[in-house]
């Protein structure tokens, strides 16, 4: 087909030009989706890239947030957990129907509607969430290496440069292999939650008072704002970039009818994944307001108080054991869905590619080197301020990355068939404004109390 040929027939499709090669091409379509065979058998080859989007949603930086939460306000907050869980349900289903139905990533969608000055604005800001939240995992992962082995924060935070390697060795393999590892090590944290949720004797009545949303919520400066921090540190940025592209690792059918059952399949599996983050989310605010609002020590915030008071509060030295290994699960389960995002975004919106264990490495630095430096000059106190910081960044650019997709999603010319419900984009476009404001008041009370 000529270039004038490819124009017209990118235009009529609501696109300007044609799509470019898959990111992620060393896996693009690797995984066959049977023709035949019952709806489990056909939910089975789509379960994968579900779990390694949830794994953003229960990353080391919602801990701080679901830990001071359930100090203070004891199960109150559960409520936000629900809501921002349920949001980012939605978006995320948004996102496997954009990769699907276009067969281009949201990156590479955001490259092919906007000008060249806009799009480099946009892959700068998504260049820095990725490295907030690279931040976030390698201070996490560091922690956890302290609590559990003694290293000092220093020595754990260089030892996560070695990930590099595991990537690269799981990348090698196949994406089934990633899809296990991260999959295994969420069980871990599910796991580790659920003994603790058995030591911690929660209140189940508060429980289910929790999930009710409360006026208070609202009334209350110091609740909303920690509620505000929750929604901020639950719905990743990143993730709807590195969504959007994973789901093509399945070689479903490219017709419409293959692609609506695809669609269908990868909104089940990201909806059961994003419940699991509910759970372990919900478990740390539950653990947190067993444990500490109810014995009085509401000011526990950092991840440090909150491992060495666990272990006397429940009687049993076991209690802090499993909260260290989730965090280190956490962390290390996040840095796998780092290396990949980072890799998508910057082929998707500058059509540049660098060999994975560089695009690693690159982005292992740029979160070590503000580590180090925090951890140097200010010890152990500064890690969680760096945690906050995390996710004031990831905070400011969720809106670079929610409105685009909306605005995809809802365009017929753009998505043919499969556009959005009318129904769902309202919905969508109520979130995408919603999370806007919010950001704008948290980023707001952050830099001016």
């Amino acid at each position: 087909m000529d270039l004038a040929k490819k124009q017209q027939s990118a235009a009529s499709s609501g696109w300007r030009k044609d799509r470019d090669a898959p990111s992620l091409p060393e896996v693009h379509k690797s995984m066959a989706v049977p023709a035949k065979g019952g709806f489990f058998r056909k939910l089975l080859a789509f379960i994968g890239p579900g779990y390694l989007v949830a794994v953003g949603y229960m990353d080391p930086g919602n801990w701080a947030t679901d830990l001071a939460g359930g100090a203070l306000f004891n199960y109150s907050l559960l409520s936000v957990i629900l809501i921002s869980n349920l949001m980012a349900i939605l978006l995320q289903a948004l996102t496997a129907r954009l990769g699907i139905a276009t067969g281009r990533d949201l990156a590479q969608a955001c490259r092919d509607h906007f000008s060249k000055p806009v799009n480099f604005a946009l892959w700068v800001l998504c260049e820095l969430a990725i490295a907030a939240c690279d931040l976030a995992e390698v201070i996490g992962s560091a922690i956890a290496l302290q609590l559990l082995f003694g290293l000092p924060l220093l020595a754990g935070v260089l030892l996560t440069s070695i990930d590099v390697l595991l990537v690269l060795l799981l990348q090698n393999k196949g994406f089934r292999y990633i899809e296990a590892i991260v999959i295994s090590l969420m069980a871990t944290i599910a796991l580790c939650f659920g003994l603790e949720m058995f030591l911690s004797k929660p209140d189940i009545g508060g429980i289910f008072t929790g999930f009710v949303p409360s006026a208070e919520i609202v009334k209350n400066p110091e609740m909303l704002y920690i509620a505000l921090g929750i929604l901020g540190a639950t719905v990743m940025p990143h993730n709807l970039y590195l969504h959007s592209s994973i789901v093509q690792t399945r070689r479903f059918e490219e017709t419409t009818e293959g692609k609506r059952s695809a669609i269908k399949f990868a909104t089940i599996d990201s909806t059961i994944a994003l419940m699991l983050a509910l759970f372990v989310n919900a478990a740390i605010l539950i653990l947190s307001a067993a444990a500490f609002h109810s014995t009085g020590h509401t000011e526990v915030a950092e991840i440090q108080d909150a491992y060495r008071l666990l272990a006397p509060l429940l009687g049993t030295g076991l209690a802090s054991v499993l909260f260290a290994v989730a965090l280190l699960a956490s962390g290390q389960n996040s840095t796998l869905t780092g290396t990949l995002a980072g890799q998508i975004v910057m082929e998707g919106f500058l059509n540049i590619r660098l060999k994975p264990w560089i695009r690693r490495l690159i982005t292992r630095l740029i979160a070590i080197v503000p580590a180090v430096i925090v951890i140097g000059i200010y010890g152990e106190k500064g890690t969680g301020d760096l945690l906050i910081f995390s996710q004031v960044i990831l905070s400011l650019q969720l809106s670079f990355a929610v409105i685009p997709l909306v605005m995809f999603t809802s365009d017929k010319k753009k998505m043919g068939p499969f556009v959005a419900p009318a129904w769902l984009s309202t919905l969508a476009w109520i979130i995408g404004i919603v999370i806007a404001v919010l950001n704008v008041y948290l980023l707001y009370g952050t830099f001016f109390g």
